[in-house]
């Protein structure tokens, strides 16, 4: 294939594998979000029981935990492109049996534990894979661009997903479980269209405990990747009062289910605007300040939800925290790619993934006790102003990713 160098998101589209690739990231994304919508609703409305329905969660996120070094080898030995063909299809097998289970009335709490458990360790393997498999597609010089197409699909897909879901489940969850069955069926026969514009040279090592390991020596010996991932961690971890929206909807703005859902839209809502506008317009100078800088912004915009009692200035707060923080995922994404060799990134992505879920289920977990400790709006706060002391920090501990000027230098 001759790839001619590209220069705006648009052009990148008339790739046709980037733009398979592209496609079936929606499709794929889009059809999880349904799939969690329908197995949470129906297992709820199943047992009536809140602790079964935490179960559903923890079903997908430990495979996570379990299966990031083992992803990473995977990921650096086998050919991406079919690893994560054969994740997508065995998501859309799953699908189908729960359209089968649920026409034929066998379904349960069992059956939707064992699904969700299976459907996690797909995406354990396919989200670490599918993330290294997107340099091959690119030249490193449009690959901040192409990051930020990406996350634009990754939002769509977070604001599509629920939606569309949603109003299909009030139809009958058999219509989830086809759409997402087709859906997922038609994004791995795009994925498997995809051909990589340069192939990496596998080296052949024995799997051992130090190969499954050598992403954390990898990153731990590079200090941009390292500062990179870990900044990724920790802001994350205290900058979650997302996870505080329906005691803000019900008791500080009272506004009820409607206010909810705007307020759980508007932060896909921002960064979906500035991944648009980060495709078409890259960030090109002083990668490391504007890295710390959307920091500071996201931990700003925190604290003014924390103290807002008026909807449109939440909303507003809420469309900054996405905005900015898609700043830093496109800058964060890009740096860890660049910085990495070919034959590491399955190792390295995959840790990367198991940071930043393991910062949004922690981060989450962090809001709600502090919340329950102090109280939400101090809870929030001080999440905001935690986010903004771990940039300070992080800047003086990592100096290496404070003066990165361009990603060329990556």
């Amino acid at each position: 294939m001759n790839f001619v160098l590209l220069h705006s998101g648009e052009s990148l589209f008339r790739e046709p594998s980037f733009r398979n690739y592209w496609i079936s990231r929606i499709l794929a994304s889009t059809s999880f979000q349904m799939l969690s919508v329908a197995i949470g609703w129906q297992m709820y409305d199943l047992t009536h029981d809140p602790f079964s329905l935490g179960l559903v969660g923890l079903a997908q996120f430990i495979p996570m935990v379990l299966l990031t070094f083992v992803v990473g080898q995977i990921a650096d030995q086998f050919d991406r492109r079919k690893i994560v063909f054969i994740c997508l299809m065995i998501e859309s097998f799953i699908a189908a049996m729960l359209l089968y289970g649920n026409l034929s009335g066998w379904l349960g709490r069992e059956q939707i534990l064992v699904a969700a458990a299976i459907l996690g360790a797909c995406r354990s393997f396919e989200g670490p894979t599918s993330a290294a498999l997107l340099p091959q597609l690119v030249p490193n010089k449009i690959l901040q661009q192409a990051i930020s197409l990406i996350t634009t699909a990754g939002q769509t897909s977070q604001i599509l997903g629920p939606m569309i879901g949603g109003l299909l489940f009030s139809l009958g969850a058999s219509y989830v479980y086809s759409t997402a069955t087709v859906a997922l069926l038609i994004g791995a026969i795009l994925t498997y269209l995809v051909r990589p514009e340069h192939e990496f040279v596998r080296k052949s090592e024995p799997v051992s405990f130090r190969s499954i390991f050598l992403g954390l020596e990898f990153i731990y010996r590079h200090p941009v990747i390292l500062g990179t991932i870990s900044l990724d961690l920790f802001a994350v971890l205290l900058g979650g009062a997302t996870a505080l929206l329906p005691i803000y909807a019900q008791d500080i703005l009272r506004t009820g289910p409607w206010g909810l859902g705007l307020m759980r839209t508007a932060p896909a809502v921002g960064a979906l605007l500035v991944s648009l506008v980060l495709a078409y317009y890259p960030l090109k100078n002083n990668i490391g300040l504007k890295l710390f800088g959307a920091l500071a912004v996201f931990g700003l915009a925190t604290m003014l939800f924390a103290i807002s009692s008026n909807l449109i200035v939440s909303l507003i707060a809420l469309l900054l925290i996405g905005g900015s923080d898609v700043i830093s995922v496109v800058i964060r994404s890009s740096l860890v790619q660049l910085q990495t060799p070919d034959e590491m990134r399955g190792r390295v992505n995959a840790v990367n993934s198991l940071f930043i879920g393991t910062s949004n289920q922690l981060g989450e977990f962090e809001s709600g006790t502090m919340a329950g400790l102090m109280g939400t709006v101090p809870a929030a706060f001080i999440g905001g102003v935690g986010t903004i002391l771990v940039a300070g920090i992080w800047m003086y501990l990592f100096p290496s990713l404070r003066r990165i000027r361009s990603l060329s230098e990556s």
